[in-house]
């Protein structure tokens, strides 16, 4: 079994969103999925636009929000953030995780110029929500090809 965490901030828009596209697409892969958030308040409901945008294309998001511990740490195969600032503060926090905590652009990237944040759709209009949900399909669709390797 491979555990992925996905982490964001406050593990109400991206990570989640993260989280329901590779539930959605892992098929019968032995893939657990999880997210959390480095400045999560745990039980938050995941974003009203973040679930919308997941539903127009017939993902179902389940979600509440947890704020990052060691026991995600300790669970985790692979630990993705979506900003290079989130792995930064990872490896502040739990210095065990620096073999296993990569970007989701960096782990997925197919060149070093193709790595890039996820973009923040925090009080955005649905259509950028959309926009990174399209952006976390990409992604999770290159995951999906590494993980099979």
């Amino acid at each position: 079994m491979t555990n992925i965490l996905f982490v964001c901030t406050g593990n109400t828009c991206r990570s989640p969103m993260a989280e329901a596209l590779l539930n959605h697409m892992k098929e019968d892969r032995q893939l657990s999925v999880k997210s959390a958030g480095v400045f999560a308040s745990d039980g938050s409901d995941a974003s009203h636009f973040a679930k919308q945008a997941l539903d127009e294309k017939g993902i179902a998001c389940s979600h509440q929000s947890s704020l990052l511990n060691g026991e995600h740490i300790k669970w985790a195969t692979y630990i993705l953030t979506m900003t290079e600032s989130h792995k930064e503060l990872i490896f502040e926090r739990y210095p065990q995780a620096i073999e296993k905590t990569f970007t989701l652009s960096e782990f997925t990237a197919e060149d070093e110029l193709a790595r890039r944040d996820v973009m923040d759709p925090f009080g955005g209009s649905l259509d950028v929500y959309r926009m990174t949900r399209e952006e976390l399909e990409k992604m999770i669709g290159r995951l999906m090809d590494k993980l099979k390797d």
